[in-house]
């Protein structure tokens, strides 16, 4: 049974980007260095029209979060030989913003490429969803990203029940194609491998929310 995102917490979209979307994408990205295990990337301009609600990106969040559904936030990961990193189960659990601004409910506060991250209240984690866009082929050796289908649905989830849960949730490996999209709840618990025959594993992850920020606090945007 495929899974879905509201009973899994992850729903794959095969051969959601056209050969256009993708060249689009590519060129937008193209002044970056390569081989970068996460860039952080605060404006994406070129993909305007593809990642708004109605856009042939955007409109998959806006499936789930409505016509107010706008792209929160931007990484572009390039996982290659020269940069075969491995990450434990772990959950999102921070936001990117404009500027800090203290407020209850809003911390601890992170300082990430030059960006401010805020942990915000699970309440606004649980509403966003997250777009993986596959721009090269991730089969099985090459790293696919891991995940323990239903987590989304336990909240903030202590590091000391994290391993209980992924064993009770199972591990599902997320292959995809070149021009394949994953769309996940954004506060599902994920991990990947180091790759067993590395070769570029470019993904961009795009993060959503519909909901505004409180008390002056500004979203970072793409």
């Amino acid at each position: 049974m495929p899974l879905t995102l509201v009973t899994h917490g992850a729903q794959h979209l095969p051969a959601a980007l056209s050969p256009a979307d993708l060249a689009t994408i590519e060129a937008a990205l193209a002044h970056l260095p390569p081989d970068q295990p996460g860039l952080r990337l605060a404006s994406l301009p070129a993909l305007g029209p593809l990642l708004g609600p109605t856009g042939p990106i955007g409109r998959h969040a806006a499936v789930h979060q409505g016509a107010a559904s706008r792209p929160v936030r931007a990484i572009l990961f390039d996982k290659s030989a020269t940069t075969n990193w491995a990450l434990g189960w772990h959950q999102d659990r921070t936001i990117a913003v404009r500027r800090r601004i203290d407020m209850a409910g809003f911390g601890p506060w992170t300082m990430k490429s030059g960006i401010q991250h805020v942990a915000p209240p699970q309440s606004l984690l649980d509403a966003m969803v997250t777009l993986r866009l596959h721009l090269d082929p991730v089969d099985a050796d090459n790293a696919p990203l891991l995940i323990a289908p239903g987590s989304h649905h336990h909240g903030r989830v202590a590091e000391a029940d994290v391993a209980t849960l992924v064993a009770r949730c199972g591990i599902h490996p997320c292959l995809a194609a070149r021009g394949d999209i994953w769309l996940y709840a954004t506060p599902i618990l994920h991990a990947s491998d180091a790759a067993t025959n590395p070769r570029h594993r470019r993904v961009l992850q795009l993060d959503y929310s519909a909901d505004p920020l409180p008390d002056g606090l500004e979203w970072l945007g793409v």
